[in-house]
């Protein structure tokens, strides 16, 4: 009788942590020849396009894992895997922000996307403004979670502690987020190459390109990210019609897992009911 009790009891285990589990099947995905290289992309339910762009040694499903279950019923949801992450193919040059920019515009013409919405995390964010200042046509709102566009806007050491990385240094849920997509390790050491010489070597931005930017724009930044709250507030100053959210927390806990792995679910909660308030009006 216990034995029977006992299994009964995995059993449901098993099933409440499957339905607890947030399940991401694409109803689309595949390659596409954009600039020289296949990029691996991942398209989710159905209406107005919003494109998602991880951060650096991110992915489509590490940066929004948590997001896409709670907005594929609502939009047409576009992940890119960017040059060198994920999926997709690496190239053998120096990472910008607007080659990045440039690959997303071709591949969404592949697509036939001729307008849509953007959210980009981290080194996405900064990417997305790129793509809102090169491609105003393409651009309806942005939303630019936890960038920069100047070196300041990071909090104190980031660029010094950037001169010594190495990939020993690299998270190791970012490390097997990586070799789960692509087991080849010498494509993760072209990754943390070119993500780390492209934060070493970066420049503060002209205000212009943030001025320039048309596109309604909401900013997001935890109060105790690596991106300077001030450095928000300078950016939404920065373009006319922005809104600003600073939230209780690190780097990305409002969107995804904490460094520590940690899920808040409530504050996820909030930041998606925030921004599709954002996005439908």
């Amino acid at each position: 009788m216990k034995k029977n009790l006992l299994i009964i009891f995995l059993v449901l285990s098993i099933i409440k942590t499957f339905s607890q589990s947030k399940m991401i099947n694409p109803d689309k995905s595949g390659y596409e020849k954009v600039n020289g290289i296949n990029l691996y992309y991942e398209i989710y339910g159905s209406g107005k396009p919003l494109v998602l762009i991880h951060g650096g040694a991110g992915s489509i499903r590490f940066d929004f894992k948590e997001i896409i279950p709670r907005l594929e019923t609502q939009y047409q949801l576009i992940g890119i895997d960017l040059q060198n992450h994920g999926k997709s193919e690496h190239r053998n040059v120096p990472e910008t922000f607007e080659q990045d920019a440039k690959d997303v515009a071709a591949f969404l013409d592949k697509i036939n996307i001729k307008k849509a919405s953007f959210w980009g995390f981290s080194n996405g964010g900064t990417t997305v403004m790129q793509i809102a200042h090169l491609y105003p046509e393409l651009t309806d709102k942005i939303i630019v979670a936890s960038a920069l566009f100047k070196r300041n806007g990071m909090i104190e050491g980031f660029f010094e502690n950037m001169k010594d990385i190495s990939i020993e240094s690299m998270p190791e849920n970012l490390k097997n987020n990586f070799l789960q997509l692509n087991p080849d390790v010498s494509a993760l050491k072209n990754m943390f190459e070119k993500d780390s010489k492209r934060m070493q070597s970066f420049q503060d931005w002209d205000e212009s390109v943030l001025k320039n930017i048309k596109s309604s724009t909401l900013f997001i930044c935890g109060d105790r990210d690596v991106v300077k709250s001030a450095h928000a507030v300078e950016m939404s100053e920065l373009v006319k019609n922005s809104r600003l959210m600073i939230l209780p927390a690190t780097h990305g806990s409002y969107m995804m897992a904490d460094f520590n792995g940690k899920i808040d679910e409530k504050l996820i909660d909030f930041t998606v009911n925030e921004i599709e308030k954002f996005l439908n009006n």
